[in-house]
C-alpha cells in the first residue's frame, strides 16, 4: 500500500517509470505461482499417464482454489488491516490481526480438509472425474489434502509479508516451492515411478518447505511482533480482516463455480461425442493453465497501476489517471494479441508441452485453443479493467464487469449453447461472453473517462491552508450524532462555551494536506458507495490512504491539547488517550427528518432516504475503523437525545463536562 509518505513521488514521478518499478515485481511473483501450478501437469502428461492423468489432476486443481480462496481471503484481509495499522501507529491490534488470520486460515484449513476427505468421490464425481480417472484423482487429492492447512496458512502469511514491506520475501516463499516441484516432479514421477502420487508429493513438499520459510520470517517482521497471544482469535477484529480481504473471496469462488458448471457440460456432452469425457476435461485443464499465465502478466501490471491510478486519482491529477491508464492498456492488448497469434497459429507447440497425444486428443485440443481462447485479449482487458475501477474507488463497476462476464454471460451460455452445439457450444461460451462483456466494459471505461473529462475542465479554487488551532490542556470532546440531530451544530456551541477548538470540516482539510489527496475525496468516504458495496469502497488502496491520513490527523489535533471533534471515527482512533470524553447525539426519528427537510430543503420522503442512506453509511465506516457497532450505548460517556433542542443539548454537554472536572 502506498502510505502518505509516498504522496509526492506517486503525483510526480515519471509514469512509465512508476509502473515498471510497481509492476515487474507483481507480475514475477504471479507467473511463479502460475508455474506452481502447471508443472504437475506438464510431468504428468509426458509420463505414462498421458492425458488421464491430467485429466485427474484438472479434475482436482478448481477443488483446491476453494482452500485459496479462503487462505487469499484472509491474507489480503490481514495485509490490508496491516497497513492501515502501519499508517496509524497502531501496534496494538497488528500482531493480533496477523496471529488471527494465521489461526483462521489453519482452521479453516483443517475443515476444509476434513470434509473433502469424508466426502472425496462425490466431490470428484462433481467436478468432472470418471470411472477411468476416480482411482488417480483420489491419489492425487488425498496427498495433497494432508498438506491444505499448511499451504493456506503459507499463502496467508505471504501477503502479510508484503504489507510488512518485504515482497521480496514474499516471492521467495512462492519461488522455493516452484523450484522444489519442479526438481522432484520428474525425480519422483520418472525415476521413483510413483506416478500421480509422485505428482503429488512433489507439490506438498515444496508447500512445506515454504511454509517453514514462510514462518521463519517471523523472527525479522519489521512492523509487529507476534506472542502466543498474538494466535487466540479476536472474533471482531477477524470479521473486520475478513470483510477487508472479501473481493479476492468473490473472485476466487466465481472461478470454482465457472468450473464446476464447465466441468459438469463437458462431462455431459462428451459422453455424447466421440472425444469421450476424459479428454475434454485433460484439454480445458490444461488451455485454462495456460490463460491463467496470460492473464497473470495482465493482473500483475494493473496491480502495480494500483497505487498510481487510486493516489493521483483521490489528488485529483485525472491526467496522470489518463495516462496511466493508457500505458495500461497498451501493454494489456501487446500481451492479448500476442497470445491470440500464438492460440490461433501455433497451438500444437503449447499442447506438446504437456504431453504428445495424437488423433483425437489433438484434435480436440487444438479445437479448444482456437476457440475457447479465440478473444482472450477481450478476456484481459475486462479483467485489467476490473481492477482499474478497485483501484479508484469504484468497486460497484469492477464487480459488474467482473461478474458480467464470468457469472451472468458465461455461466448460462455455458448451459445453453451446447443445446444446440454439442461439446462444441461448452468451448464457443467463453468468446461469446468476452464480446458480452468488452461491451459493458466499453461503456463504464468510456462513461468515467467522460465524467473525469468534465471534472478536469472545472476549473477549481486553490484549497484554503487549514491548520490546527493552539489550545490548552484538558479534555477532547468527541461527538458521533446521527444525521438530522443537529450534532455539528450542537458541537460547535460546546466548543464556544467551553472557549475551545472545533473541528469537522476542518479535518478532512488537514487529511488532505497530509496525505495530498483532495480535500472532496476525503470528505466523501463516508458516501461514495451504496450500502451493500460500502465495505468493498472502503478496503480499495486509495481510500485506505485517505483514512490512514485522517486518523494522523485526529492525532496531531488531540496531541495539541482540549478541543472539540464530530464525526470521522474520532472517539475510536482516540480510545488510547485517557482525556477523551465519548459523546454520542440521537434524535427521535420524526425530529431528525424536520431538521433535515429545514437544512436542505428536502422534502419529507427525501429527508427519511437521506437519514437512512447517510446513517447507513455512517455505521458501515464506524464497523469498518474499529470492529465495533455505532452508536452502541456502552462505547460512550454520554447518549444525549438532541429532540430538546441545539441549544439546550449543548448546555446539558457543557454541564456534564463540568462535573466531571
Amino acid at each position: 500500500m502506498a502510505t502518505t509518505d509516498q504522496s509526492g513521488y506517486l503525483g510526480e514521478e515519471k509514469i512509465s517509470r512508476l509502473l515498471l518499478k510497481f509492476a515487474i515485481p507483481c507480475v514475477l511473483s504471479l507467473l511463479i505461482s502460475a508455474l506452481y501450478n502447471i508443472v504437475d501437469q506438464i510431468f504428468i502428461g509426458n509420463s505414462d499417464l498421458g492425458y488421464l492423468g491430467n485429466a485427474a489432476t484438472s479434475v482436482v486443481f478448481p477443488i483446491t482454489i476453494i482452500s485459496l480462496a479462503f487462505a487469499w481471503c484472509f491474507g489480503d484481509g490481514s495485509a490490508a488491516y496491516l497497513s492501515m495499522a502501519q499508517g496509524r501507529k497502531d501496534t496494538q491490534h497488528a500482531h493480533k490481526c496477523v496471529g488471527g488470520a494465521m489461526t483462521a486460515s489453519f482452521a479453516a484449513g483443517l475443515l476444509f480438509a476434513l470434509v473433502c476427505a469424508l466426502f472425496m468421490d462425490s466431490i470428484l464425481y462433481a467436478f468432472g472425474a470418471s470411472a477411468q480417472t476416480i482411482g488417480l484423482a483420489r491419489d492425487y487429492f488425498t496427498i495433497i489434502l494432508a498438506a491444505v492447512p499448511l499451504f493456506m496458512v503459507m499463502n496467508t502469511i505471504s501477503a502479510v509479508v508484503r504489507a510488512d514491506g518485504s515482497p521480496g520475501y514474499s516471492m521467495m516463499l512462492m519461488l522455493t516451492g516452484a523450484v522444489i516441484n519442479l526438481v522432484l516432479d520428474p525425480l519422483f514421477i520418472f525415476v521413483c515411478h510413483w506416478g500421480i502420487k509422485g505428482a503429488a508429493w512433489a507439490t506438498i513438499i515444496g508447500q512445506i518447505v515454504s511454509f517453514v520459510l514462510a514462518l521463519l520470517y517471523f523472527r525479522k517482521s519489521k512492523t509487529f511482533k507476534l506472542t502466543w497471544r498474538s494466535f487466540i482469535p479476536d472474533f471482531a477484529l477477524l470479521g473486520n480482516t475478513a470483510k477487508l480481504g472479501a473481493s479476492t473471496f468473490i473472485t476466487q469462488m466465481s472461478i470454482v463455480v465457472i468450473s464446476l458448471v464447465c466441468n459438469i457440460m463437458l462431462v455431459t456432452y462428451g459422453r455424447q461425442s466421440p472425444y469421450g469425457q476424459d479428454i475434454p476435461i485433460a484439454v480445458i485443464g490444461i488451455a485454462m493453465k495456460v490463460f491463467t499465465i496470460v492473464i497473470n502478466i495482465v493482473v500483475g501490471i494493473i496491480l502495480g497501476g494500483q497505487p498510481i491510478l487510486g493516489y493521483n486519482y483521490g489528488a485529483k491529477k485525472y491526467g496522470r489517471v489518463k495516462e496511466t491508464f493508457r500505458l495500461i492498456v497498451i501493454a494489456t492488448v501487446i500481451v492479448g494479441i500476442l497470445s491470440t497469434l500464438i492460440f490461433e497459429l501455433c497451438p500444437q507447440i503449447v499442447i506438446n508441452l504437456f504431453g504428445v497425444e495424437p488423433g483425437l486428443y489433438d484434435e480436440f485440443a487444438q479445437m479448444t485453443f482456437r476457440t475457447f481462447l479465440a478473444l482472450v485479449t477481450f478476456t484481459c482487458a475486462i479483467k485489467m479493467s476490473s481492477i482499474f475501477f478497485q483501484a479508484v474507488g469504484q468497486p460497484v463497476k469492477a464487480a459488474v464487469i467482473s461478474l458480467t462476464r464470468d457469472i451472468v454471460c458465461f455461466v448460462p451460455l455455458v448451459i445453453l449453447l451446447p443445446l444446440a452445439m454439442g461439446i462444441e457450444g461448452t468451448l464457443w461460451a467463453a468468446p461469446a461472453a468476452d464480446i458480452i462483456g468488452i461491451i459493458v466494459t466499453v461503456i463504464f471505461v468510456v462513461s468515467f473517462f467522460k465524467s473525469l473529462s468534465r471534472r478536469s475542465a472545472q476549473t477549481d479554487a486553490p484549497e484554503a491552508i487549514t491548520v490546527i488551532s493552539p489550545s490548552k490542556p484538558g479534555v477532547i470532546v468527541a461527538i458521533s450524532r446521527e444525521h438530522g440531530s443537529a450534532g455539528k451544530h450542537i458541537g460547535q456551541l460546546v466548543a464556544e462555551r467551553l472557549e475551545i477548538p472545533f473541528y469537522c470540516k476542518e479535518i478532512t482539510a488537514l487529511a488532505a494536506q497530509e496525505s495530498g489527496l483532495a480535500s472532496e475525496f476525503v470528505s466523501n468516504i463516508n458516501a461514495n458507495a451504496p450500502t451493500l458495496m460500502h465495505e468493498l469502497y472502503l478496503s480499495t488502496e486509495v481510500v485506505q490512504q485517505a483514512i490512514i491520513a485522517q486518523e494522523k490527523i485526529l492525532r496531531k489535533i488531540a496531541d495539541n491539547g482540549s478541543c472539540v471533534i464530530v464525526g470521522r471515527a474520532a472517539d475510536y482512533v482516540l480510545r488510547d488517550y485517557g482525556d477523551v470524553v465519548r459523546i454520542f447525539i440521537h434524535a427521535q426519528k420524526a425530529y431528525r427528518v424536520k431538521m433535515v427537510m429545514e437544512m436542505y430543503g428536502d422534502t419529507e420522503q427525501e429527508g427519511k432516504k437521506s437519514i437512512s442512506r447517510s446513517d447507513a453509511a455512517r455505521a458501515t465506516y464506524y464497523k469498518n475503523i474499529s470492529g465495533a457497532d455505532w452508536g452502541a450505548a456502552r462505547q460512550y460517556e454520554l447518549c444525549i437525545d438532541s429532540s430538546i433542542g441545539a441549544e439546550r443539548t449543548a448546555n446539558a454537554i457543557v454541564e456534564y463536562l463540568r462535573s466531571r472536572q
